[in-house]
């Protein structure tokens, strides 16, 4: 008589390739988290010497040589707004660009605890600096509405003005219901 014993199969968790496939994806998501930075602080003895190197090169100038260089000095140092409003500013451009949000949407994304967090100074800062058609993206919003989840032109105004939805004003919902297809 043959004694017939089938191997249980092991669960998959107890596999060692499942654990060096896990110890792979950890730690590629791990390196693809931390980048590379530069380090792009400067001393203020640094902008000191720049600045004092910068005059007596004007000095040595005619007038027009010295007015082309100050104009291209001023464009290469950096602004005077702080970082945090900067960063809020460049979440906000991103916001806007490749979700097409509302300027309400925006400020509340940008403050929010859960989502960027940063302080109402800087949202604000973010919301008044940004070059954004608002029309244009209660548009690629409606018209996302309409494609994926094919509602009807009054219901895509109710989710583009509500409070709970898109936060769009009426102007900008309307006209995006009106450029729809």
């Amino acid at each position: 008589m043959a004694d017939h014993t089938t191997k249980e199969k092991k669960p998959i968790y107890k596999k060692w390739w499942f654990w060096l496939i896990i110890v792979i994806v950890v730690i590629a998501i791990i390196g693809g988290s931390q980048g590379t930075t530069t380090n792009t602080t400067t001393s203020t003895q640094d902008v000191n010497s720049s600045a004092q190197a910068q005059d007596t090169n004007l000095s040595t100038q005619t007038p027009s040589e010295a007015t082309s260089n100050t104009s291209a000095s001023e464009e290469t140092e950096a602004p005077s707004v702080p970082k945090e409003y900067q960063n809020a500013l460049a979440k906000a451009e991103s916001y806007s660009e490749i979700m097409h949000m509302s300027k309400q949407g925006i400020y509340d994304q940008l403050t929010s605890e859960y989502g960027e967090q940063f302080p109402a100074d800087a949202a604000q800062y973010a919301i008044d600096n940004l070059d954004a058609d608002y029309k244009a993206n209660a548009l690629e919003k409606a018209k996302s509405y309409q494609d994926t989840m094919s509602m009807s032109k009054s219901a895509i105004y109710d989710q583009l003005t509500s409070e709970y939805g898109e936060k769009f004003t009426a102007e900008e919902a309307q006209y995006a219901i009106d450029n729809l297809e």
